[in-house]
């Protein structure tokens, strides 16, 4: 759905908190968002702005589900399936107004260690002559009216900065598929808002010469020959990022819809969570379906929804589980512990896989220990070189053992709760 169509859609079916007292873009929305964390919240009532603020919209896997009209058990092979039948998305007129500056929009101040305010759900939309369209998420860090400094990771949007674009669009506000496949890394060449469009078609929409998909807010930026110190900021891991030298980029022209909705994204929040491992599941199960048989892949919310990861197999030989383990790391190489279960687990349910640790694991024959180059992420990884510890738990059932001695009994009667009650 569009953005403003799902939160539509959550008011009418009672998923969404309306926040009707004034609030404050400094601290104040970030700490309700914080303690609601797991909410669908909307400020109606945003201090010194005309402009509602939208929070924590797409904050579990069951909401990115409910916006794509799928059940959630459905999202990763849905997401597979985008990807492998892309769909470019059609170009349609869009009702867009101007505005003057950055100080229009209600950008959140979230903490006070933060280097500044920070649109932190803003998609990058850049278009390249012989790589086509990328769709990315890039912080940006406000440092003027008219100015922002973005985190750029060595990536592909950085690859058409080095190419030289010089142009592209910053979209706030975004369709849920845009706003999951976003997220999805492949290949550079891989156009992230034709698999978005086969996730669920929407529109977009060419303002200034640029095309991006039709979201609240569509920013024209320029980047510049500038460089400004970034953050701190804090991430998926909830600990503060480092301050870096990173680019600037200036805001030409900012256009939004009419009675346009913010999208505030927490850092460390659980929609930023969600947003970011989620699309990591399909190229994990890709992966090791290569050598095994996948049931279901799941990347942990405790884990910072990117460093841990959980996948069930249906065992079939007696070394699928270090298999697994071995193309999980080669699938999502920022990933530091990996959990593999059979199939009689639910990889959602953290204590089943504990149980499974508790009865099926031996430390001295289940666990894969390799160093490695991990995630920047990590706190606790190597400043520098990231280099970090990564293991690979095994947590199936012995190939040698009798597998009924490892299972846990049915019910000893098939009877309706209900007549009890």
């Amino acid at each position: 759905m569009q953005f403003r169509e799902f939160i539509e859609y959550l008011d009418k079916n009672g998923k969404i908190l309306k926040i009707k007292k004034e609030v404050n873009v400094e601290y104040e929305i970030a700490t309700i968002m914080k303690i609601l964390d797991g909410k669908p919240l909307l400020f109606e009532n945003v201090a010194n702005y005309d402009m509602p603020v939208a929070a924590n919209i797409f904050c579990t896997r069951d909401l990115l589900a409910e916006g794509l009209k799928i059940k959630s058990e459905e999202l990763i092979k849905k997401m597979l399936y985008a990807i492998e039948h892309p769909k470019e998305p059609e170009v349609k007129e869009g009702e867009y107004v101007p505005l003057n500056s950055l100080k229009d929009l209600p950008i959140l101040l979230h903490y006070p260690q933060d280097g500044g305010k920070y649109i932190s759900s803003a998609i990058i939309v850049a278009y390249d002559e012989e790589y086509g369209f990328n769709a990315s998420y890039h912080r940006m860090m406000v440092i003027g009216d008219n100015k922002v400094v973005m985190r750029i990771l060595p990536r592909d949007f950085h690859t058409y900065l080095e190419r030289g674009l010089k142009e592209f669009a910053i979209c706030i506000g975004n369709p849920v598929s845009v706003a999951i496949s976003s997220a999805i890394s492949l290949d550079i060449k891989t156009n992230e808002l034709a698999i978005a469009n086969a996730l669920y078609p929407f529109p977009m929409v060419e303002i200034d010469g640029l095309v991006a998909p039709q979201s609240e807010i569509i920013m024209i930026a320029e980047i510049t020959d500038e460089k400004h110190d970034e953050g701190p900021f804090l991430d998926l891991t909830e600990t503060f990022d480092i301050v870096r030298k990173e680019r600037v980029a200036k805001i030409k022209k900012i256009y939004a819809k009419e009675n346009a909705i913010y999208h505030a994204l927490l850092p460390g929040g659980l929609e930023h969570k969600t947003l970011m491992g989620t699309p990591k599941e399909p190229a994990i199960f890709y992966e090791v379906s290569k050598v095994c048989d996948v049931k279901d892949v799941f990347i942990t919310p405790g884990g910072c929804s990117w460093l841990h990861g959980v996948i069930s197999i249906r065992k079939r030989n007696p070394d699928d589980g270090k298999k697994a383990i071995e193309s999980a790391f080669k699938a999502h190489k920022s990933m530091k512990h990996v959990f593999v279960v059979d199939d009689d687990i639910d990889v959602h349910d953290w204590q089943q896989i504990e149980w499974a640790m508790a009865t099926r694991f031996q430390g001295d024959r289940d666990m894969v220990i390799k160093k490695e180059k991990g995630s920047s992420l990590d706190p606790s990884a190597d400043a520098i070189t990231r280099m970090t510890t990564k293991i690979g738990f095994d947590l199936t059932i012995p190939w040698d053992k009798d597998k009924e001695n490892f299972k846990k009994p049915e019910l000893p009667m098939k009877l309706d709760i209900n007549d009890y009650l």
